[in-house]
């Protein structure tokens, strides 16, 4: 079929969905480029494409007012000569522009021929760019250009959208010019065609412009107000939709699977609470388990999210709800990611039920198949209450008599096709509780989790005492060592940790092979014993020196951030992070939790160059400041963005944000998400006509999302 613009125009659906190598001044070419750098495939992806900020273009310098400080400027001026310059490294050509107050350079090192025969000597031109320095005087490198009368038969507006652009792009005359242009003319071609994505209702209660208007806004405001109510309607929409499916996967979650019931509280759980409890229960742990009691007893499978800082309780949480399972006559298991972290819940676990009558085993990738054979058995029979394991749990060969509860830690560890293969290991979906030590800003934990019911453990146990936490320089590092060897004649053991295994060229961050060197020269043997970790190391190299840390045989231990999860060394009270710059906000407080999870007082240094960017600053005085882990995910989140938290930066965030910012956009994601909740409470499978517009989007756009066909 010969798709071209002519033909779409026939069909005002198929045109947004047009192939963008169609577009005036696109092609095959930059077809391929924009698709590769940008994923823009279509006449949509382009219009979707949005600014990341704007510049005023009313305002016009005067060559002697630009300064190396400004952002993007625009002044205008003639050309009063064209210089070539080679040397070895490069080829550049240096316009002089001029006006009443004086003169400035323009550089440029790419298209040098096609712009010496565009530039004319005694033409007004407006040039915009970024002022820079060069051998202290000022230049502007590959400005916009533009003679002054020249409209370029685009829309006009005084407000000037930049977009992102990449290398590639740059290099082939993609920046924000040349998107300028390819806006102006798809807006033309397309705007009468922008079918509204907003059922009439909603536009109308909630007070926002049309689509089609929103868009040519966005790129060409017309007004500051007409922008910001574009930005407003776009990010509406974009987190009103992902909420709407989100809630709807839970509805479906709801309606389509029942769940076991867990009526009454037995013996285990009382001889437990009476008898072998460790502490008394923070009144968040009190309210955690209430509301997964409350979970139990509506027959409906519970799918909910703990968060809980490091050394929060979560573990106890757990288990308390594990012995409400076997109470009731049911199996329970909890799997994590490493078969280090597995082993401390199963000891963990199998210290606290001391005494109680409950078989707890322990399944991971090493145990042997001779006591293979003997879990199975046991699973099947219905002995073995409680399973802790690895991924080994999820094999096919791993059978339970009746599993009703199903426990996953840290799960951003495991894909979502792990996570669901414990779920059916029985007829009838177990209940799921997913845990977290990663604290994770609310509005991220709605989008990411959404569609999960979430607890929060915000306190710490009674007893705990703050980790204390210092920056210091390297230029106080004889004064650290002092202080770990006063702390190890007190009985304890240290952490020192580094963001690299080898020196690179490129960063010049303390590295672990150096750092292993000058710290047995500061503690040499055999009256200090120092092991290493790093991610490197084979399995089992890597638990045997782990082992031998946590048993007390080695007072220091020298590794990566391969030890953020995963490790309780009650006894070890110091962290040292070297290069601390060089970690994310949520990282060092990871590390920082290593430490602190016994009674003694606990330290952790940060130790930096004295050259600090001033957000590596900002990083650094936060960790001091404070403990709190979700103060500290709140503000990673403003810093970095969602990109990089929880994992998040592994497997991407489920939604692909075009204009909405979880840091920024909190108080709006809460507001949409109520009104969806609102929308879903009226009308729970979108059947009104009122809402068959936002159905038909739904399963247009979020069909990997929900599963329409239990809502029907």
């Amino acid at each position: 079929m010969d798709l071209t613009v002519e033909n779409c125009l026939s069909n005002d659906n198929m045109i947004l969905e047009t192939e963008i190598k169609f577009l005036v001044g696109v092609g095959p070419k930059r077809a391929d480029i924009l698709k590769n750098e940008l994923n823009i495939s279509t006449f949509k992806d382009m219009l979707y494409t949005f600014p990341y900020r704007y510049i005023d273009r009313t305002k016009f310098y005067k060559i002697n007012e630009i300064t190396e400080d400004l952002p993007y400027i625009q002044f205008k001026g003639k050309i009063i000569r064209l210089e070539n310059v080679e040397t070895p490294s490069n080829k550049r050509l240096i316009a002089y522009a001029a006006d009443d107050s004086g003169e400035i350079q323009l550089v440029f090192f790419k298209g040098i021929k096609w712009i010496k025969n565009k530039l004319k000597a005694n033409t007004e031109y407006v040039f915009f760019g970024k002022p820079n320095v060069f051998n202290g005087k000022i230049n502007i490198i590959h400005p916009e250009t533009e003679t002054v009368n020249d409209e370029n038969n685009q829309i006009n507006s005084n407000i000037q959208a930049l977009y992102s652009s990449t290398e590639v792009l740059k290099n082939n005359f993609l920046g924000t010019k040349a998107f300028n242009r390819f806006q102006s003319a798809l807006l033309t071609l397309c705007y009468n065609q922008i079918d509204e994505t907003l059922p009439e209702y909603i536009i109308y209660q909630y007070k926002l412009i049309a689509l089609k208007d929103a868009l040519l806004n966005i790129h060409f405001p017309q007004s500051p107000e007409l922008l910001e109510k574009s930005q407003y309607r776009l990010k509406f929409e974009e987190l009103f939709y992902i909420q709407l499916s989100l809630l709807l996967q839970r509805l479906n979650r709801l309606q389509k699977n029942g769940g076991f019931i867990f009526p009454k509280i037995g013996c285990n759980f009382n001889n437990f609470y009476k008898n072998n409890l460790p502490f008394e229960l923070t009144n968040a742990q009190k309210r955690v388990i209430k509301e997964i009691r409350k979970d139990f007893a509506t027959g409906k499978q519970m799918n909910r999210l703990l968060q809980g800082d490091v050394g929060s309780g979560k573990t106890l949480v757990a288990l308390i709800c594990m012995l409400i399972a076997i109470d009731n006559g049911f199996q329970t298991c909890i799997m994590a990611p490493t078969e280090i972290l597995a082993g401390q819940h199963y000891q963990t676990i199998s210290e606290m039920l001391k005494g109680i009558d409950i078989n707890v085993r322990l399944l991971t990738g090493s145990t042997k198949k001779s006591e293979r054979k003997l879990i199975d058995a046991d699973l099947i029979s219905g002995k073995t209450k409680i399973l802790v394991g690895t991924h080994a749990l999820i094999e096919e060969t791993v059978k339970f008599d009746n599993l009703g509860f199903v426990v996953i830690d840290e799960q951003h560890r495991f894909g979502v096709e792990q996570r669901a293969k414990l779920r059916y290991k029985n007829a009838v979906s177990p209940h799921v509780l997913v845990m977290t030590a990663t604290p994770i800003p609310r509005t991220l934990a709605m989008t990411l989790y959404g569609d999960l019911d979430i607890s929060v453990i915000d306190e710490l146990p009674p007893g705990r005492k703050n980790v204390k936490t210092v920056h210091l320089l390297d230029t106080k590092r004889l004064q650290l060592f002092g202080f770990i060897r006063r702390q190890i004649n007190l009985g304890r053991q240290i952490y020192v940790v580094y963001p690299l295994i080898k020196e690179s060229e490129k960063m010049d961050y303390k590295n672990l092979e150096d750092g292993y060197f000058a710290i047995t020269q500061a503690f040499p043997p055999p009256e200090y014993v120092t092991c290493v970790v790093h991610g490197k190391m084979k399995t089992n190299e890597k638990d045997f020196a782990m082992n031998y840390f946590a048993s007390g045989k080695a007072h220091i231990l020298v590794a990566t951030s391969v030890i953020e999860v995963g490790v309780n060394v009650p006894n070890a009270s110091v962290m040292v992070i070297e290069s601390a710059e060089r970690f994310g906000l949520s990282q060092l407080h990871q590390l920082r939790g290593r430490v602190g999870r016994g009674a003694e007082q606990s330290y952790c240094f940060l130790m930096s160059d004295v050259k600090l960017t001033t957000e590596a600053r900002k990083r650094l005085q936060l960790m001091v400041k404070t403990n709190n882990g979700f103060e500290i995910a709140e503000e990673d989140l403003r810093l970095r963005g969602p990109g990089d938290i929880e994992g998040t930066q592994q497997s991407g965030l489920p939604f692909n944000l075009k204009i909405s910012n979880l840091a920024k956009d909190g108080k709006l994601l809460e507001y949409v998400r109520n009104i969806a909740f609102d929308i879903l409470n009226e009308d729970n499978s979108l059947e009104l006509k009122k809402n068959s517009l936002l159905r038909k989007n739904l399963e247009k756009n979020f069909k990997k999302q929900v599963d329409y066909s239990a809502i029907s």
